[in-house]
């Protein structure tokens, strides 16, 4: 009962359907050494011709070449099937033919009878011009659209990945249908490259059916009059019409095949079918019709010509102009009486949909670049990318905008750029397949290459080809390859932009992030507190200083603690870096280090001081002169900290920290300014060096 239960499972619709591959093969290589009753060629060389019919259907019907997808197996399976249906028609041929015309099947003897008159003369010229048309015209024309369309494919496929990538980056698909078109492009160039080989496989046929033939008749006449004692125009009838018919009705299908190969690659990818885009297309024109139907009346009435047919086609063309005439003139009174009742909208006229959005970020390439964001091509750039978004996230505390990448054709080929908010903020060259020797300081050779600077820090470098990667790294210089160079550039500058990074957009992001974890936390704060244009003011703020945000908690519970007092933005940033005091400082110095930072000349303090009482926050009330003291003091300060290979920090009054940290930031960028009331109680300090005490 088990195992019936098991054969019965087996034996499901699936399951045949699994089978049914195998076993047609197995027995299209059994028909060339298994012999054949006349019969069962019958049922065969009926079923070849309809599994050609059935394919040529398809390729008619078919709008887009994918859609037979299998047509190149077919095609195979279809010629294993003529041959092996020609060699157990010769083995009957040969081992029967003295008998007559009927003993290799009806279906030969029909093609050898009725189609060429029983004349095998006629029967070898027909045969020979459906070899020719099959194999010169046909085939041969299919397969060199096969093999441009594949070239041509192959060629257009960084292209498309890259637009497939460029809409999945500007979320304007699904990574379920960028997945999807990936797979539609790879499969076009796999139909092509396919069908390019597939075509040979009929052109072999057509060649193998001459020479099936030609050994076939010989061998008839051999075996007719040795072995059967036929005289030879006995042997000759008998054995040539057999092995035309046999020919006839293997090379029908054939032809039939190649026809439908040619439709295949020949059609261009629309939504109509091929009866649909030929009448669509060839015959839409009445025009066109009224010129052949005249030029036809005048041939019909031409003396000697068949007056009757001549004239009959040219009527029926000219009665089709006609009406389709008459149709085009109603559609427009119709559309005439609707565009009185309804006005017309100029096409031209300007919309907001002209108005295109500027991406935040933005990176454009040169076409030597678009390899290093083909998949295809093992391109990891989008990777890596995706990989400084993530670390970006996570060490700064909210998900930058996504980097949309597109080529430009302006760009030198090796070029690339970054652009915020449509701004180009950085450029460089980066050349695929070679790798960036960077020179830190300390190498003992020089390569040989072309020199340049780093892209992202301007240290000193030089292209190198791959064969010198190892020699390069072991004399001290840094070797990273060209997306490498990218991505270390795009990650220096949207730390630098960290602040204008985070827009009302990425904010809020933010917000419902933190509102799915702690509900209450922000709804005590925004809006009834602040609103969110004071937030991302703030946060800004603690971004252009390189504080990170991924506190959020604690600068919430701040904010809601602060916010009913004042509404200043500069007095709430202080008070959330006082809060964040600890990891600000763990930022530069580890735990429980000493602090040896750079601190103020204590009149020095009391100036600035009085410059913020009096509203100088932004520096523009600092005395000229002084200014410039600062400045310089606080440049050779920081190159004394640096030698010292200690952070370049300076330590202030809480009230003047705001003004220093801004006044200061152009002259010396690597430079951070902190307050008294930022560090830690824990924290021992030691001053380095003292600005301002030369005054």
């Amino acid at each position: 009962m088990n195992n019936t239960m098991t054969l019965s499972g087996f034996m499901t619709g699936n399951n045949l359907k699994t089978l049914a591959g195998p076993i047609l093969i197995i027995m299209i290589l059994g028909m060339m050494v298994l012999p054949l009753p006349p019969f069962i060629l019958d049922v065969l060389f009926t079923f070849n011709i309809a599994l050609a019919i059935i394919v040529l259907m398809v390729s008619l019907y078919t709008k887009n070449p994918l859609e037979f997808a299998v047509f190149p197996t077919v095609l195979l399976i279809t010629t294993l099937l003529r041959l092996s249906l020609n060699v157990a028609s010769t083995r009957v041929v040969l081992l029967e033919g003295h008998t007559g015309p009927d003993a290799a099947g009806k279906v030969i003897e029909a093609f050898g009878h009725f189609l060429v008159g029983g004349n095998y003369a006629v029967g070898l010229v027909v045969f020979i011009i459906l070899v020719v048309i099959n194999f010169v015209v046909i085939t041969k024309g299919a397969g060199r659209i096969a093999e441009v369309s594949a070239r041509f494919t192959l060629d257009a496929m960084p292209g498309k990945q890259m637009a497939i990538d460029a809409d999945l980056n500007a979320g304007l698909i699904g990574e379920e249908e960028a997945r999807n078109r990936r797979t539609a492009i790879s499969r076009e160039a796999d139909f092509f490259g396919s069908m390019d080989g597939a075509s040979k496989f009929v052109r072999g046929d057509a060649i193998a059916g001459v020479l099936v033939m030609l050994i076939t008749i010989v061998g008839g006449l051999v075996v007719g009059m040795l072995q059967h004692d036929l005289d030879l125009d006995t042997a000759a009838r008998n054995y040539t019409l057999l092995t035309i018919g046999d020919g006839l009705v293997a090379q029908i299908p054939a032809l039939i095949i190649s026809t439908a190969a040619g439709l295949v690659v020949s059609r261009v990818t629309t939504e109509e079918d091929l009866g649909e885009q030929v009448l669509g297309q060839l015959f839409n024109q009445p025009q066109v019709l009224v010129i052949t139907a005249g030029i036809l009346g005048v041939m019909g009435l031409v003396p000697g010509m068949p007056h009757f047919v001549f004239l009959l086609l040219a009527g029926v063309l000219g009665s089709g102009a006609y009406w389709m005439n008459k149709n085009a003139l109603t559609s427009a009174e119709e559309q005439s009486v609707t565009n009185t009742v309804v006005p017309v909208v100029e096409q031209q006229d300007a919309s907001w949909n002209d108005v295109l959005p500027i991406d935040t970020l933005g990176l454009e390439v040169g076409y030597r670049l678009i390899p290093l964001v083909d998949k295809t091509q093992q391109g990891d750039l989008l990777k890596r990318i995706n990989g400084i978004r993530r670390k970006f996230a996570q060490e700064i505390g909210f998900l930058p905008p996504v980097v949309h990448i597109r080529d430009n054709l302006e760009l030198r080929p090796n070029a690339y750029q970054i652009t915020l908010k449509g701004s180009v903020i950085g450029k460089g060259e980066s050349y695929n397949g070679m790798y960036l020797a960077i020179n830190p300081g300390r190498v003992s050779m020089t390569l040989p290459g072309t020199p340049t600077s780093d892209p992202a820090f301007g240290l000193p470098a030089v292209w190198i080809e791959a064969s010198l990667r190892e020699s390069a790294q072991s004399n001290g210089y840094t070797v990273v390859d060209a997306s490498t160079v990218v991505t270390t550039h795009i990650n220096h500058l949207i730390h630098m932009y960290t602040a204008e990074l985070l827009g009302r957009q990425e904010l809020q992001l933010l917000l419902d992030h933190l509102n799915a974890k702690s509900p209450k936390l922000i709804e005590d704060l925004i809006p009834k507190l602040l609103p969110l244009a004071a937030l991302q003011k703030i946060l800004q703020n603690l971004l252009s200083e390189n504080v990170h945000i991924r506190d959020m908690r604690t600068i919430v519970d701040v904010l809601t603690e602060h916010a009913s007092t004042t509404q200043d933005a500069a007095q709430l940033t202080a008070f959330v870096r006082i809060a964040l005091g600890r990891a600000i400082v763990e930022q530069y110095f580890p735990a429980d280090s000493e602090l040896q930072i750079m601190g103020l000349h204590h009149e020095l303090e009391t100036i600035l001081t009085q410059v913020v009482q009096s509203g100088g926050q932004e520096g523009g009330g600092i005395e000229p002169g002084l200014a410039n003291m600062l400045l310089k003091e606080a440049v050779a300060a920081a190159k004394h900290q640096e030698s010292l290979g200690l952070p370049v920090v300076l330590l202030v009054p809480g009230p003047i920290r705001s003004l220093l940290a801004h006044f200061l930031r152009r002259a010396v960028p690597q430079l951070r300014v902190l307050s008294h009331a930022e560090i830690p109680e824990s924290r021992k300090i030691k001053i380095t060096s003292v600005i301002g005490g030369k005054q």
